[in-house]
C-alpha cells in the first residue's frame, strides 16, 4: 500500500504543537531515614552544649544495723558541644522565564524553591553520615558539625588496623574521625556484638541504619527476624524489615544518602538519644536585586546532639 498523490499528511504540516505533558516526573530520592527520625531542639549559640551522665556500675550493698550512713561517692556530668552549620540553597530565575508559559509548573521560583528545600535537606542527612570531624569556623572557614561516626567511641566494631573515633576532646573542644580499616563483609556475628556492647552500655536500640547493598545481605541473615506478613496475605517477604535481637528489635532502615557518603557504615541507633538543635530554622531570605532576575536564599543552621554516644553504635569498613 502507499499514500495517494499529493496526500497532505503530518509530515509536511508546519506548525503542529509540541506533546509535551503538563506534568514532571522526578524519581529522585527525598528520605532522610536519620534526620526524620530524630528528636527536634533548639540551640542559642554557635557553640550548641549539653550535659552527659552514666550511672555507677552495681555493686554489692548491704548496711550494718545502727550503723552511721557513708556518703556515697559522686561524679560531676560531662560537658560536650557541637558547632552550627549554615547549610542553604540559592535560587534565580530571570524575569522572562517567570513571564513564559512553562510546562508542568505555574510558578517557576516556586516550583524552585520546592526542589531545593528537599535537596537541603538530603545535604542535612550527609551531614550526619559522613566522617566529618567538628570545625569550630572563621572568618574564612565555614563552621561546621561533627557528624555520627565522630562521636561513637564505646560500642562498634572496625575492620583490621582500623580504630572508633576517640570521641569528643574536651581539651579541644572537636570530635575525631573514626580510622579507616581492611574493608569486610558485614556478618551477622559482628552486628550481635555491637547490639550487646550497646544494651551493656545501657542503650535501648530502635534503628539500624544501612547502605542498600547493606539491606540486601541483612535480608539474607537467618535470625529471628520478620519476613512473612499477615497470615491472610498469604506473602511471603524476602526482606528484612525488624530484626529481632536478644535485646530488642530494631527497625531496619536503608539510607539512599549513605550510598553517596564517603563512610562505609551501619549505624546502630537510639534514636531519642540524638537530637537536630537549630539555631535558626528553615527560612526563605529575598535577597537584593541586582538585574532582570528574581533571587532567593533557602537557609538553615543546626547541629547534631549526640545526648549520648554510648546509647548507639557503629560498625565501620563495610563493603557496600
Amino acid at each position: 500500500m502507499a499514500q495517494p498523490t499529493n496526500l497532505y499528511d503530518t509530515y509536511d504540516t508546519k506548525g503542529i504543537r509540541e506533546d509535551l505533558v503538563d506534568v514532571i516526573y522526578n524519581i529522585s530520592p527525598e528520605d532522610t531515614p536519620i534526620l526524620s527520625a530524630i528528636p527536634r531542639a533548639v540551640a542559642t549559640s554557635t557553640s550548641h552544649e549539653w550535659q552527659t551522665d552514666a550511672l555507677a556500675d552495681p555493686a554489692a550493698n548491704a548496711v550494718i544495723e545502727g550503723d552511721d550512713a557513708t556518703i556515697d561517692a559522686m561524679s560531676a556530668t560531662v560537658r560536650v558541644k557541637n558547632y552550627t552549620q549554615i547549610q542553604d540553597k540559592v535560587i534565580a530565575v530571570s524575569g522572562t522565564q517567570s513571564s513564559v508559559d512553562a510546562a508542568g509548573r505555574a510558578d517557576e521560583m516556586a516550583y524552585q524553591m520546592a526542589k531545593k528545600s528537599k535537596e537541603l535537606k538530603k545535604d542535612m542527612e550527609f551531614a550526619l553520615v559522613e566522617e566529618n570531624v567538628s570545625v569550630v569556623g572563621s572568618a574564612t572557614a565555614a563552621r561546621e558539625i561533627g557528624s555520627l561516626s565522630t562521636w561513637i567511641k564505646t560500642n562498634g566494631d572496625a575492620g583490621s588496623t582500623g580504630a572508633l573515633s576517640t570521641g569528643f576532646n574536651a581539651s579541644t573542644g572537636l570530635t575525631a574521625a573514626p580510622t579507616s580499616g581492611t574493608d569486610r563483609d558485614l556478618t551477622e556475628a559482628i552486628l550481635k556484638t555491637v547490639i550487646k556492647e550497646v544494651y551493656s552500655s545501657g542503650g535501648d536500640l530502635d534503628m539500624l541504619v544501612v547502605p542498600p547493598s547493606v539491606k540486601q545481605v541483612i535480608s539474607g541473615f537467618n535470625a529471628n527476624t520478620t519476613r512473612f506478613g499477615p497470615a491472610e496475605s498469604r506473602t511471603e517477604y524476602a526482606a528484612i524489615d525488624v530484626y529481632a535481637s536478644d535485646f530488642g528489635d530494631l527497625q531496619v532502615v536503608p539510607n539512599r544518602v549513605m550510598a553517596t557518603s564517603n563512610g562505609k557504615e551501619c549505624f546502630l541507633i537510639q534514636s531519642d538519644m540524638l537530637g537536630a538543635a537549630y539555631l535558626r530554622d528553615f527560612q526563605v531570605n529575598d535577597l537584593a536585586k541586582t538585574g532582570d532576575s528574581e533571587k532567593k536564599q533557602l537557609l538553615v543552621e543546626w547541629t547534631l546532639e549526640v545526648r549520648n554516644e554510648a546509647a548507639h553504635g557503629i560498625i565501620l569498613d563495610i563493603n557496600q
